[in-house]
């Protein structure tokens, strides 16, 4: 029995581990379809970031960087 919470615990941990290394994307990021950047352009609601893609929303943050601003 001890041996099946050990081997559930690593499952859970594992799932994740895999699950967070997948998107870094976090919750102040808003992605919204922009068409005055063109096809598959995307502004983040939140902080202004903008990026063009394959036509999916990105799922990483693109915030910049706060040491960087004046």
């Amino acid at each position: 029995m001890p041996i099946l919470l050990v081997v559930l615990a690593l499952s859970v941990l594992l799932y994740l581990w895999i699950s967070r290394r997948n998107s870094t994307l976090t919750r102040t990021c808003r992605w919204r379809l922009d068409t005055s950047l063109g096809t598959g352009g995307y502004r983040c609601a939140a902080c202004g970031a903008t990026t063009r893609t394959d036509g999916r929303p990105p799922r990483d943050c693109l915030r910049p960087d706060r040491s960087t601003l004046p």
